[in-house]
């Protein structure tokens, strides 16, 4: 009977170091992450919280922000704008990004890394910088023009600035190093022994790209699909200075309703309602696509 008892005092304070050393890890653990989250919750849980109580009380509660936006067919096409130009920048960065991401796979290290530093370049300078200098470029006199001209491909200068061109060229440029670098770092990973091994099984190099290649890459499709997207959702300056009254994005209303209007008010519902587009369009194709698959295979 003692020697049960022992046994059992013996296994009580076993568990009760066990249980110490878990609660103790936690708590480091917690520690840890306690700058990392006092930070989120000051620079995104509280400012969007305080932009989502100001669409809806000013200062008292009213919903009148929002029946003036979804009243006015106008928002509703600046809403839709905003997805089609997004939409087609992000198609636009990935035919463009895959093939160069796949060639610096390819290519020796040395040559690679030249690459890599070409594509991250444009990140370094500003991108009102970049948007000003593509005014130039595309201008109705300028470089671009003139090169069509002197080929003999046009007979006068066309427009290039002021419409949806202007804005999808300056900002597939802005986007596409995001695309191939996205794409970069998981095509890097793909044992390429597995290419090899369909090949002398009598693939073809195109069949073994099209049969193992690229299902394997789709990882890197999908996270830069989704980055390229969700960015693209919110650009300003290049609409602005590239496009036309018909380009218009959701920031261009957000920036007129705050220094035009003024109306904070409704500049807080139409950053509102943008975002719950956003995230309701993320859910459907995390439902229907099943994102955390490609996460997953990402590490």
């Amino acid at each position: 009977m003692l020697a049960e008892s022992r046994a059992v005092g013996v296994t009580d304070l076993r568990w009760s170091r066990s249980s110490l050393r878990t609660w103790c890890s936690l708590n480091a653990r917690l520690f840890l992450l306690a700058p990392v989250l006092v930070y989120l919750v000051a620079m995104f849980a509280l400012p969007i919280g305080r932009v989502l109580l100001l669409s809806f009380f000013d200062p008292d509660f009213t919903l009148s922000h929002y029946a003036h936006f979804f009243g006015d067919p106008l928002y509703a096409r600046v809403l839709l704008n905003t997805f089609e130009i997004a939409t087609t920048v992000t198609i636009l960065c990935l035919l463009l990004g895959y093939p160069l991401a796949y060639v610096m796979c390819e290519v020796r290290p040395r040559t690679a890394a030249l690459m890599a530093l070409l594509v991250v370049m444009p990140f370094w300078i500003s991108i009102l910088v970049r948007t000003y200098a593509w005014m130039v470029l595309l201008g109705r006199y300028g470089v671009v023009n003139s090169l069509l001209v002197a080929a003999g491909w046009i007979a006068d200068p066309v427009r290039l600035v002021g419409n949806r061109i202007g804005v999808l060229v300056g900002m597939v440029h802005y986007m596409l190093p995001i695309m191939v670098l996205t794409l970069f770092s998981v095509m890097k990973g793909i044992d390429r022994n597995l290419l090899k091994a369909s090949q002398s099984l009598g693939a073809s190099k195109g069949r073994a790209f099209l049969t193992i290649f690229l299902p394997l890459s789709l990882p890197g499709m999908v996270g830069g699909v989704l980055l390229v997207f969700i960015v693209s959702l919110g650009f300003f300056v290049t609409p602005a200075l590239l496009g036309g009254s018909k380009d218009l994005m959701m920031a261009n209303l957000i920036e007129s309703a705050v220094n035009v209007q003024p109306n904070w008010g409704f500049a807080a519902c139409i950053a509102v309602v943008l975002l719950t587009v956003t995230l309701s369009l993320y859910f459907v194709v995390h439902k229907t696509v099943g994102l955390d698959r490609f996460f997953e295979r990402m590490r």
